[in-house]
């Protein structure tokens, strides 16, 4: 008996290859098997290229095979002209056997016109295989679709007895907490994720750079949250070396908009958390990192505007300093990375 949980499994794996770099477009997986054996895979390409299928497909050498084969995918075949023609016709055109899809989508433009289309080519189709697990790893994509939101991870550092940074310091730049293998696995998130976020505090405290420095990849576009745009001219953040979002309430503004540099007007009064949601939707931005500071992170936890946290715990302790935020969740996995515990939170 075939075990198509082991092909969808293979195809998770391949498609963390493409987060950070497909988006818009959804990081799928496809492999191809023939008489139980992987004949081809491949993940999405960056926007523009390839998608999963299509790369799969060109993978295996003997097209002859492919008749008789079974392509699996993370997600249903697309059904639409894009950037490229849909994957649902490539498939359709070599007459594969079976299709086994983990998760339909839920794009209007496919959501399960896709797999239509397949059955009536005379295709064998299974749906559902590996579905949860499909749909967490296509969940920035789903939020996106289905809120009409970009998906939001809370990330912070706090000392053993909870605090995120000392009252005061010597100079304008981190105090860390957490060890040097914490800081790098969060320049792997940043390349992975669309947006990073911060608010004034941060910049004057840290003045950060907000990009990927101890990893390959994208930097995320930098979001800044200054009501009254008080953030120095000099600042890090506002140096042109990437695309930043500067989100104030003042309507006179000291600089211009520019390609890398857009001023957004919201009202920081109320509901701040859906306002800035909806100014990261005009702008496309699937996913987001909200790295600080405090009174940034809590907004989002208290307007229950979030889907994932990932907490480091260090080893110190600084007995006076700034809070950690007010955070009441059941823990769903912890991860010792050396001397620090990473505390990864979902928001069901």
């Amino acid at each position: 008996m075939i075990d198509h949980k082991l092909y969808i499994k293979r195809c998770l794996q391949i498609a963390k290859n493409g987060v950070g770099v497909s988006r818009p477009n959804p990081s799928v997986g496809a492999v191809v098997v023939y008489q139980n054996k992987i004949i081809g895979e491949g993940f999405t390409s960056a926007y523009g290229g390839n998608h999963a299928e299509v790369n799969a497909i060109n993978a295996v050498k003997d097209k002859v095979l492919l008749k008789e084969a079974t392509i699996y995918v993370t997600l249903e075949p697309c059904s639409h002209f894009g950037k490229t023609p849909p994957c649902a016709d490539l498939i359709v055109k070599h007459q594969l056997k079976n299709v086994v899809v983990g998760c339909v989508d839920s794009n209007s433009l496919v959501a399960g016109k896709g797999i239509e289309r397949l059955i009536n080519a005379g295709i064998n189709v299974i749906v559902g295989v590996l579905e949860d697990e499909c749909k967490e790893h296509h969940n920035r994509f789903f939020t996106v679709q289905n809120k009409k939101r970009p998906y939001i991870i809370l990330k912070w550092a706090q000392t053993k007895d909870g605090f995120v940074a000392p009252l005061t310091k010597d100079e304008q730049k981190p105090v860390w907490i957490s060890n040097p293998y914490s800081q790098q696995l969060v320049h792997k998130w940043r390349a992975q994720e669309h947006g990073i976020l911060v608010g004034t505090n941060t910049v004057f405290a840290d003045n950060p750079k907000l990009n990927v420095r101890s990893w390959t990849g994208q930097n995320p576009v930098r979001i800044v949250l200054d009501r009254t745009l008080r953030i120095p001219e000099n600042s890090s953040v506002l140096d042109g070396s990437v695309k930043t979002i500067i989100i104030t309430e003042k309507e006179e503004y000291l600089f211009e908009s520019s390609r890398e540099l857009i001023l957004e007007t919201i009202d920081f009064s109320h509901n701040l958390a859906k306002q800035v949601c909806n100014v990261l939707q005009k702008h496309q931005i699937q996913s987001v990192i909200i790295e600080g500071g405090t009174q940034t992170l809590q907004t989002f936890i208290d307007e229950n505007l979030w889907d994932e946290a990932r907490l480091f715990v260090g080893e110190t302790t600084f007995k006076v300093g700034v809070k950690a935020p007010v955070f009441k969740k059941v823990v769903k996995e912890e991860i010792n990375i050396k001397t620090d515990v990473l505390k990864i939170y979902t928001n069901d």
